[in-house]
């Protein structure tokens, strides 16, 4: 089978790198010629475990290729991905101007039959506003070409997505054709035969489907970090009302685990489109309003027991950061809790010096020198009034904690993760979120 993928981001990559994996033939499309050429030379744009020897392979065997030119392949392929990204525009709602240009795109040079597939993440009625754009080109060109449109959200967890792909929870497809299911069953036949579940709906509800499951995470984690606070209020310990609760089976473990806020791509822009779907459709969505609230307070939360601490004397401390990147994993640093936190600390006339084993490049991007970078986690320390754990890596688990302790001014940690155990902190200075 041959597919286009227009977008070589986070989801077109990662999709066009596991469908080739799979045996198909895959054209991944980019308007962006710097990243494309980096492709053709098996250089990876971003960090994911085990997506370069995956991109690398599929290369080699003539399955995967890297364009700027989405005509290119157009006549050869039976389906086209559209997974551009959607970026919240001011009032919150997704900006669905380069998933309308693809589709632009697409009718003005459309010569046979195409299944065009949405994966970007796009509000409800999406689909009939790329299938509206198509009509409009075509009739331009006085052309009738038969065309499907199909909703396929994708669910990859950053860090865990290559698994999260070839062998996932579940697949929803949205259709309103017999032949876009056709096709789409025989893309997804390999995952069929392991007998994952592919679950075929309408394409409202595909849509739909991809912006509940980000919200209701997000939901979680929210409660989890109001619960957290007042368990600090009241006296009580967060982890054992997360195991208390999460050992229920209609509640379960998953997303229930306190921090300073959630992060990325998906979840702060899903959630705020979500909320603007439902005001522009008359049902405020108040719920999801708090949940939003409740994370830009959490975001907030390390940088007040710091200052609590220090009874507001902080100007000229110095902050050693564990941890840059949104979550472990990847080096995505988009709505990160890191960047909130720097810049309070900035703000109060705090220096900052901080450490992270993949994202330090995309540090220097969105930070340039206002902030200093280690080496490695003991080059954050030296005579650092606070050390805060941000973000939850493998390598910050068992330090050297006397070693941490002796590089320290002032040896207080302020860990955001909940992830140390106390006893083992001897002279040190512990605080945590619940």
């Amino acid at each position: 089978m041959n597919i286009s993928i227009v977008g070589t981001g986070y989801v077109g990559l990662v999709s066009g790198a596991c469908f080739a994996e799979l045996g198909a033939t895959v054209y991944c499309i980019d308007t962006d010629q710097e990243k494309i050429d980096k492709l053709n030379n098996g250089i990876i744009p971003i960090y994911e475990p085990g997506l370069e020897d995956l991109v690398r392979r599929n290369a080699r065997a003539g399955r995967l290729f890297f364009s700027t030119d989405l005509t290119e392949s157009l006549g050869e392929v039976e389906m086209l991905f559209i997974a551009v990204g959607t970026p919240p525009s001011e009032d919150g709602s997704a900006d669905m101007k380069h998933v309308i240009n693809v589709a632009v795109k697409i009718g003005q040079h459309l010569e046979k039959y195409l299944l065009v597939v949405t994966k970007s993440t796009v509000p409800v009625g999406s689909s009939k506003l790329i299938r509206e754009a198509i009509e409009k080109e075509l009739e331009k060109r006085d052309k009738k070409i038969d065309f499907d449109v199909a909703s396929n959200p994708e669910f990859l967890k950053e860090g865990a997505a290559i698994d999260d792909f070839m062998k996932p929870d579940r697949v929803v497809v949205g259709v309103e054709s017999d032949k876009a299911m056709e096709l789409m069953t025989r893309l997804y036949a390999p995952m069929l035969l392991s007998n994952f579940r592919v679950i075929f709906m309408d394409i409202p509800s595909a849509e739909m489907t991809k912006y509940a499951a980000n919200a209701m995470l997000a939901t979680r984690i929210s409660f989890m970090n109001e619960i957290a606070n007042l368990c600090e209020k009241v006296g009580a310990d967060a982890t054992m009302v997360r195991k208390g609760i999460g050992t229920d089976s209609r509640i379960g473990s998953k997303f229930l685990y306190p921090g300073a806020g959630f992060g990325g791509s998906c979840f702060p822009k899903d959630v705020k489109a979500l909320i603007r779907t439902g005001k522009d459709h008359g049902s405020p969505l108040t719920l999801l309003e708090s949940v939003e609230d409740i994370n830009e307070r959490q975001k907030k939360i390390l940088f007040g027991k710091f200052n609590e601490f220090y009874k507001g004397d902080i100007k000229g401390k110095k902050a050693a950061i564990w941890g840059l990147s949104y979550k472990p994993g990847t080096d995505d640093m988009r709505e990160a809790p890191s960047l909130t936190l720097i810049s309070q600390l900035l703000e109060a006339g705090c220096t900052v010096k901080a450490y992270d084993p993949v994202a330090m490049e995309e540090a220097r991007q969105r930070l340039g020198d206002s902030i200093g970078y280690a080496s490695d986690i003991y080059d954050t320390l030296k005579d650092a009034d606070v050390l805060f754990h941000v973000t939850e890596w493998k390598e910050y688990r068992m330090p050297d904690w006397s070693k941490v302790r002796s590089l320290m001014k002032i040896p207080l940690l302020i860990d955001g993760r909940g992830v140390f155990d106390k006893t083992e902190l001897k002279g040190i200075t512990y605080l945590k979120i619940g």
